[in-house]
């Protein structure tokens, strides 16, 4: 089964790709280094013939608010029209947990955006959400610290890692449609984001010894339960412990 990835170069997308190809199938990596542009339309006609499924795991190159809705609402709507009159039969997109919990962040606005029009086409979809990867847990750090101080919102935090994100995704674009939900979630056990996790795992080799839970000026009211999905939901099969080497 022909099976095109969009974004497939990125940190998901590869995985994603040498996984399918592991499985038998013919997994095509679509990204603007490989001539597939889901802005401009360009080459998305070429490589989406045969396609029986298009997986969506790209991401915008800025966080700006209007320039990352104008990523996601152009970039769906065109992977759309694109997929309809190549007669696509399954579209899936990978989103993150909470994405409708958190309106005021103009990232989580455009992830609403892409849902809607995902949603409201007439090609049967999937969305699997999953919480923040394990191999973003190092850039949290980073930009968590202003001074000798490390600021930590006091929430329960369940990252999971690439590869199990990407395993979760293929398994939603490999079976048959009338097997698979419309919406999943994905996570990893949960654990408290907070100064134990931030002194043991992100900050071996740093110089700051004071990881305290402040609030950033300018932040996100984040709710408690934020980045901690149903525990009734999937769970990934890699431990904290054995990603945590990812992290450095």
């Amino acid at each position: 089964m022909k099976i095109v990835v969009i974004g497939g170069t990125g940190l998901i997308g590869s995985r994603l790709v040498n996984q399918l190809r592991e499985h038998g199938h013919e997994a095509v990596a679509a990204a603007p280094n490989t001539g597939v542009n889901t802005l401009t339309g360009e080459g998305l006609a070429e490589v989406l013939k045969g396609a029986s499924v298009v997986v969506d795991v790209s991401n915008s190159p800025s966080w700006e608010d209007a320039a990352v809705l104008k990523f996601f609402a152009t970039s769906t709507r065109n992977l759309l029209t694109y997929e309809a009159a190549a007669s696509v039969g399954h579209h899936v997109a990978l989103s993150v947990v909470g994405t409708d919990r958190l309106s005021e962040s103009g990232y989580f606005r455009a992830k609403i955006a892409q849902e809607k029009l995902i949603k409201e086409s007439s090609i049967p979809y999937s969305i699997v959400h999953a919480t923040q990867f394990f191999e973003f847990l190092k850039g949290l750090a980073d930009i968590s610290i202003e001074g000798d101080k490390v600021h930590l919102p006091h929430v329960l935090f369940q990252p999971m890692a690439a590869d199990d994100v990407a395993s979760a995704v293929g398994r939603s674009g490999a079976w048959p449609r009338s097997k698979i939900p419309a919406k999943s979630s994905l996570t990893q056990k949960r654990f408290t984001l907070g100064r134990k996790s931030a002194r043991k795992h992100w900050f071996q080799a740093r110089t700051h010894d004071s990881a305290r839970r402040l609030s950033k000026p300018g932040s996100l009211n984040l709710q408690e339960k934020f980045q901690a999905p149903n525990p009734r939901l999937r769970d990934g099969l890699t431990s904290a412990e054995s990603n945590m080497g990812r992290c450095g």
